[in-house]
């Protein structure tokens, strides 16, 4: 069998990509030893790691945290990774991807990681370039295949026509007052502040706030101005997010 050179391979991956995508990951690991090996391997790619040791604090980050990717390890205590597998299939509205570690790696093993909606499966011990190759791989495939649409309660967008519906009513916006809905609705129930909203929309050029401003005085006219009530909420100090949408 020919030997995979992850190091080659991890770089031909990146080149190929650009990595112009920093990946937002939820690692879920009670061994803290081999938890801060792979937090700082990531944080040294330029990836985003947030790191829970049980599924208790894994479920409180994702229910105020958006994540591109969830790793998550079979054996922790208390609720085990299949059952936290399981139970974040069964309630998120978004298919997060999930790598699963484990030191078991029988067939039956392997069978049951699956069965429970893992999308990936790596055991221990491992190569940091080999859970990194999948990691960006299967984060760049969600991505190609994700949705199109976002339906929040009334409101609905869609990516492909770069369309926003609300109560079945198209709302016609600019490209950029699209991206804006489209990241918060992305983000929900996060709120997005606004320096996140400027770096989307301008990247690193300055930008007057006033700029921000108006689109969002622009954006409540054609999506709050005409219906019976307003879903674009302002968090003072903070940024923005969606209301009334359940």
């Amino acid at each position: 069998m020919t030997k995979i050179n992850f190091k080659g391979f991890v770089a031909a991956l990146s080149n190929f990509y650009g990595l112009i995508m920093v990946i937002s990951i939820l690692l879920v690991e009670d061994n803290a030893e081999i938890a801060a090996s792979i937090v700082n391997y990531l944080e040294s790619k330029g990836h985003s790691v947030d790191y829970a040791a049980t599924a208790k604090t894994a479920k409180n980050l994702l229910s105020s945290n958006v994540y591109n990717l969830i790793i998550l390890d079979v054996m922790l205590p208390g609720k085990s990774g299949l059952q936290l597998c399981k139970e974040i299939r069964s309630t998120l509205s978004t298919a997060i991807p999930i790598i699963m570690l484990t030191a078991r790696d029988t067939l039956e093993d392997i069978v049951e990681g699956f069965d429970s909606g893992t999308d990936d499966y790596l055991t221990k011990p491992f190569a940091m370039q080999e859970l990194y190759v999948r990691v960006v791989a299967l984060s760049r495939r969600n991505l190609i295949n994700r949705e199109y649409k976002i339906s929040l309660g009334p409101l609905v967008v869609d990516r492909r026509t770069h369309s926003v519906f609300r109560e079945g009513v198209q709302i016609t916006c600019t490209r950029m007052q699209f991206d804006i809905l489209e990241l918060l609705a992305e983000a929900y129930p996060k709120v997005v502040t606004r320096t996140e909203i400027m770096k989307n929309l301008w990247g690193d050029v300055i930008t007057e706030s006033d700029a921000l401003r108006s689109h969002m005085y622009q954006l409540r006219r054609l999506l709050d101005k005409p219906f019976s009530y307003p879903i674009l909420k302002t968090v003072h100090g903070i940024g923005f997010t969606y209301q009334n949408i359940e």
